[in-house]
């Protein structure tokens, strides 16, 4: 049995309807193990618990939806900034998608905010004195 990835081991399958027997019979062909979790038991996958709370506390409660193609952008806006920007403790308190670290160019350079999620989070780069 053939993996296309390697690290894909286990599915997690909350009791959705949308997974059928050809699907599942497609997990197994692939080698991964389906994993069922208890109805109406959230701690039982807390790896998605952990981002959805983030994607709430960093950014739903504090901004208006006005709408499902608002939300989209929001969300949108959200995930850029959580992959390229925001630190995380598991990766050494970097971004998953990582950038070198600025040393500071002069002893006259500032720092520059850069809004990020409509101003809700921001990054901070090194900007040479004019």
């Amino acid at each position: 049995m053939s993996n296309a990835n390697p690290h894909l081991r286990r599915f997690c399958n909350l009791l959705d309807g949308i997974y059928g027997t050809i699907f599942r019979q497609r997990l197994e062909n692939m080698g991964i193990k389906e994993v069922i979790t208890a109805p109406q038991s959230p701690g039982q996958n807390p790896f998605v618990e952990r981002l959805i709370g983030s994607i709430r506390r960093d950014c739903l409660y504090h901004v208006i939806v006005l709408n499902g193609s608002h939300v989209k952008q929001i969300l949108s806006s959200y995930f850029a900034y959580y992959h390229h920007d925001r630190t995380h403790y598991s990766l050494g308190k970097d971004a998953p998608f990582a950038r070198p670290v600025e040393p500071r160019p002069a002893k006259a350079a500032k720092v520059i905010e850069l809004p990020r999620v409509g101003g809700l989070h921001h990054r901070y780069e090194w900007k040479e004195a004019a």
